[in-house]
């Protein structure tokens, strides 16, 4: 039951004059969604979960006065943008008010290096701005051509590209976050530097983040290449050594056991039967050096330059939790996890999953950058049975020195367990949010002290 009235909304929709708001059921439903149905648990508790209505602020100011109306009447606020999101960051629990913040678009400012772009942006948008500048976004997720840039730092972590930059929990990855408050009289705060953290990947419970500052890195010629092995094990080791040469310039390296490259689409001519892979972006000048670090290892089946446009399906959309999502259009059983393996035992850890799970917990590495050393995420597809299976599959895996950032989860804490934890969340929720009326649910240690 909420804890707002329908006279409540109805004094909040007059009160918003002419801001764009949609009360369509099957849209606000629909719109209420994520991708939170690859776990068969999280489906569960938040399937039917949805907001009242939507609001569609077309810029800041207009932010602004719907937090104004939403702290006035005490109505629950949860920021949408493109709804890419896994773990169900973005579903309203309360109800209340779905903002979809997609109008805060463009770029306000850029220079060499570094860019300002409106929160709404999407990421696919801002690298074909900036692109034929010589510059581009230094990660994104798998869902770049329909993510955006907001989204993807109140509720991602990294991706393609962070096998040379980490993650956005990195120093330098996130330059500045401007931020309205959820407060009768709303405040708007630039976050910058380290303070920045505190709206990563918090779901949007901690402000309304209306624009961002981002680094930027040189826009290469990116040529996508897939290698076929007969051997999960050796398309890891070289999938490794590639990770660890740092004059090879790359945005993505990820091996793949047999199966799974089966459920590839228009992949799966370039993935010979029974073999598994290595996919990789590779900047075009290090392609020599790429192939002679092969040595002849695997058989080079693809490559080619990505390409992101419309009709196109790039190789990177067969990355991250991309890959999971190729495997679940044929089989809904399965699910998936996101694991961290120790940067000093990597290749040994890789074995160890393996030998323990032959056929239960399907392979899917990307190496990655973490706290300057490279290290390796886990996004393996697991053939589900139930939840205590998989609770028993995740506490295997830990007590081995393999951390789960847990995918099952929707809430701040449980899903994020080896994020940073220098920026103070919690304590700039009850700066910026102070009747806990952002995405309440999703920051299970916040009590709101006001009324």
């Amino acid at each position: 039951m909420n804890d707002f009235t329908s006279n409540a909304l109805a004094r909040l929709v007059a009160d918003l004059g002419d801001i764009p708001v949609v009360t369509d059921p099957r849209v606000v439903r629909r719109r209420s969604r994520d991708f939170f149905w690859y776990s068969p648990i999280l489906n569960e508790q938040l399937d039917g979960k949805s907001a009242d209505l939507i609001v569609a602020p077309r810029d800041e100011a207009e932010v602004v006065r719907v937090a104004a109306a939403c702290a006035r009447h005490r109505i629950p606020i949860t920021v949408r943008a493109g709804g890419t999101g896994n773990y169900g960051q973005a579903v309203p629990l309360q109800g209340g008010v779905l903002l979809d913040i997609t109008a805060l678009t463009g770029i306000e400012w850029f220079k060499p290096g570094v860019v300002r772009v409106g929160a709404g942006a999407k990421l696919n948008a801002i690298d074909t701005e900036l692109q034929p500048l010589g510059w581009e976004l230094r990660m994104h997720p798998s869902t770049k051509r329909t993510a955006t840039v907001g989204g993807f730092v109140a509720g991602g972590s990294g991706g393609i590209g962070s096998i040379t930059y980490g993650g956005l929990r990195e120093p330098g990855n996130i330059l500045a976050a401007r931020v309205v408050t959820v407060e009768e009289a709303p405040r708007i705060i630039e976050l910058r530097g380290d303070a920045a953290q505190k709206i990563n990947r918090a779901y949007g419970t901690t402000g309304i983040i209306t624009a961002l500052e981002m680094p930027l890195s040189p826009a290469w010629k990116w040529i996508d290449v897939v290698v076929a092995f007969d051997d999960f094990v050796e398309a890891a080791a070289v999938g490794y050594e590639v990770a660890l040469a740092d004059g090879i310039v790359k945005k993505l390296l990820a091996p793949i056991t047999a199966p799974l490259p089966s459920y590839f689409g228009a992949l799966k001519p370039y993935c010979p039967d029974g073999k598994s892979i290595l996919i990789a972006m590779i900047a075009e000048p290090s392609l020599e050096s790429f192939r002679s670090l092969l040595g002849g290892r695997g058989a080079v089946t693809l490559e080619m330059p990505t390409d992101d446009s419309p009709g196109q399906v790039p190789l990177y959309e067969y990355s991250w939790n991309h890959t999971t999502l190729q495997v679940l259009k044929s089989d809904r059983s399965v699910t998936y996890l996101q694991c961290l393996y120790p940067h000093d035992r990597l290749m040994g850890k890789v074995v160890e999953m393996r030998e323990l799970f032959p056929d239960e917990v399907l392979q899917h590495l990307e190496f990655i950058r973490f706290n300057g050393r490279v290290a390796c995420s886990g996004l393996p597809v697991v053939r589900y049975t139930s939840a205590d299976r998989l609770n028993e599959i995740i506490r295997m895996h830990e007590e081995r020195g393999v951390y789960i950032a847990n995918p099952h989860v929707f809430t701040v804490e449980d899903g994020s367990r080896y994020k940073r934890a220098d920026a103070d969340q919690l304590g700039f929720k009850h700066e910026a949010d102070p009747y806990g009326l952002l995405n309440p649910g999703k920051m299970r240690s916040f009590v709101s002290g006001r009324t």
